[in-house]
């Protein structure tokens, strides 16, 4: 008699416990299953999983399923790979912006991370590029993701982000009696190259470094550059040094075009690239992440979440300009994946910038590329994750319907699987 879990039964049926799989071999029947490679749909598939990886993907009819196994029957849903956002904060939280988040000490930093990492795999992103955190808080998360001790997506962790002295990465929220500074502050070429060792001595396996002024900082011009391009490039040439990729906060045009001269793998927000910077950015092969869903959360709840009225200004200055410049970049071809700066919005709300990404000049199907294939090369992952296909990992969702004709349903995933362990149901 055939063994077949369906989708509706209890998780506690299938798992001896949330993430731990009895069973090493799954069969899953897809009803519609979103081909991210070849930007297609299919329909009627099945999914062999064996351990934590996909074996093989084929049509219903030419998989013979043995009588004993076990089956997830995902056939009235549509089924994806994992999504991917290549900007999150995991250890930030909404709640405490501005002067708020000077009572939030270390260990309480990584513990909201632990919360907001199952938040976010739950809400179906079962990877993550976390660009910058307290101390090294984001590394603890990530390696007790990787040991099995808590839930959460796969992680490329930063540490500390770096940036001059009273930089957008610096902490320019008290006085000087304080003598605080940022823990990612170096200044000039040779302090750069030492500060980028140092973070990955400590576990950082991606640098993120402010290009620029931003948006949540206090007494600095959202736009204007911060780095020389001599910093830069001493900056990023360390890292590559290393194997690490670099991915650059820049919002301002000439701190952007100076990020890529130096050779950054990705601009963060480019909310006023120009011409010549969507030029480069194309020539150079560089990404652009730009975060246009969380302007509307910043108007519309900032100033209860504790975000000065600066921080507000600068929003206004700049949220419509950056949506307006993801739809010129994306319309002159330049590479982008999908970043949506969590943790300046609740975690878990992640999947409601693909609405965004459509409004301003995406397909759905560009977008979810934008957060699986195009996002899993920029990761340095590109066959591991971002597809469902033989030899990368079982990260697979699903959701009701069809997201290529209503995107919005990527906010409401009702079934998550990573690394062959299923973590939601219907």
């Amino acid at each position: 008699m055939v063994r077949s879990i369906a989708i509706a039964v209890s998780l506690a049926a299938l798992f001896s416990s949330v993430g731990a799989a009895e069973a090493a071999v799954i069969y899953i029947r897809a009803g519609h299953l979103v081909d991210t490679v070849n930007g297609r749909v299919r329909s009627d598939q099945v999914i062999l999983v064996e351990d934590d990886r996909i074996v093989r993907v084929a049509a219903s009819g030419d998989v013979q399923i043995p009588t004993d196994a076990a089956i997830i029957d995902l056939s009235g849903q549509t089924v994806l790979p994992g999504l991917i956002d290549m900007h999150d904060h995991l250890t930030g939280d909404h709640r405490f912006h501005g002067y708020e988040s000077l009572g939030v000490s270390l260990p309480r930093e990584t513990l909201y991370g632990v919360l907001n990492a199952r938040k976010t795999l739950m809400a179906g992103f079962t990877s993550v590029r976390n660009v910058g955190a307290g101390g090294y808080s984001d590394v603890a998360l990530r390696d007790a993701i990787n040991a099995g001790e808590v839930d959460g997506p796969r992680m490329r962790a930063s540490g500390p982000a770096l940036g001059i002295t009273g930089g957008h990465c610096d902490n320019n929220l008290l006085p000087s009696e304080y003598q605080d500074t940022g823990a990612g502050v170096a200044d000039g070429p040779w302090a750069v190259r030492a500060k980028v060792r140092e973070i990955i001595k400590y576990g950082a396996d991606v640098i993120k470094f402010c290009a620029t002024g931003g948006v949540l900082s206090k007494g600095d011009s959202v736009g204007g550059q911060q780095y020389t391009l001599q910093e830069m490039q001493a900056l990023v040439e360390e890292a590559h040094q290393h194997d690490r990729k670099v991915a650059a906060h820049a919002h301002g045009a000439e701190g952007i075009r100076a990020a890529i001269l130096a050779g950054v793998d990705s601009i963060e927000h480019g909310s006023l690239i120009d011409d010549e910077g969507i030029k480069l950015a194309k020539e150079n092969g560089t990404f652009l992440v730009m975060d246009i869903y969380n302007d509307t959360f910043i108007l519309e709840h900032g100033a209860s979440v504790g975000m000065l009225e600066e921080s507000l200004e600068k929003e206004r200055q700049i949220g419509q300009l950056q949506r307006d410049n993801f739809r010129k970049a994306f319309g002159a071809g330049a590479r982008m994946a999908f970043g949506s700066d969590g943790g300046v919005y609740p975690h878990g709300d992640n999947g409601k910038q693909f609405a965004y990404m459509v409004e301003y000049g995406m397909s759905p199907m560009q977008a979810i590329q934008a957060a699986t294939v195009h996002a899993a090369e920029l990761m340095g992952w590109p066959d591991d994750v971002g597809a469902i296909e033989a030899g990368r990992y079982a990260d697979i969702i699903a959701v009701a319907g069809n997201p290529l004709e209503n995107v919005r349903l990527l906010e409401n995933v009702s079934f998550v699987m990573k690394g062959g362990k299923l973590y939601k149901t219907p």
